[in-house]
């Protein structure tokens, strides 16, 4: 199994064919759940072949934004089937990859460490203090997409997005449970002072 190879391939295909309206889902994103799961796999003390796998769904897990928007897990595990046997991933690997690739699609549904992992790294940002501006990439994709909101109607989706949310793993309720909570209350100072505003005469 040559994980770099894979990673290489991976990311090459992704710079070079993702399409050039995904302000949230492009390559950088990737990468950052790329590093968000090597800290959890550290602290969740994973390693070996279970990080290598964990690693490669991390790089794989929106390569299906490639070729559609929508419902794009399941095309990203057939990227998975299709290019990671010439690098030494065996039918048994690909397929917890893909278990991986297939619990992050909101809502997540990991059956496993593995796909809990995964899934925590994927929304590891909604605890972190650059929330805000990801947040505001992915209303522009979204909006790209046909899917726009009123500055109301986002902080309201964004609030119960993040109050519905919760993280799977003890690290990453450790690293960011508490940052995502102020940024809850931070969006609440936002609507109520968007409330009052509106009521003035």
């Amino acid at each position: 199994m040559d994980y770099s190879k894979a990673r290489h391939y991976i990311l090459g295909r992704m710079e070079k064919e993702l399409p050039p309206d995904l302000l949230y889902h492009r390559l950088e994103h990737s990468l950052d759940v790329l590093q968000a799961v090597e800290k959890l796999a550290s602290a969740e003390k994973i390693g070996g072949k279970d990080l290598e796998l964990l690693k490669t769904a991390a790089l794989f897990h929106d390569s299906g934004f490639i070729f559609q928007y929508a419902c794009n897990e399941p095309v990203g595990c057939e990227i998975a089937r299709q290019s990671l046997p010439e690098f030494g991933y065996s039918s048994r690997d690909i397929e917890k990859i893909c278990g991986m690739i297939m619990a992050t699609a909101i809502p997540q549904s990991p059956k496993n460490h593995l796909e809990q992992m995964l899934c925590d790294a994927d929304l590891d940002y909604l605890g972190r203090d650059d929330f805000g501006k990801i947040a505001e990439n992915l209303r522009e994709e979204l909006k790209k997409h046909g899917r726009e909101f009123t500055d109301e109607e986002w902080i309201a989706f964004q609030i119960d997005f993040l109050e519905k949310h919760v993280y799977f793993t003890r690290a990453a309720r450790k690293m960011r449970s508490a940052r995502k909570q102020e940024n809850v209350d931070r969006l609440r100072k936002c609507i109520r002072w968007s409330h009052s505003v509106s009521s003035l005469p």
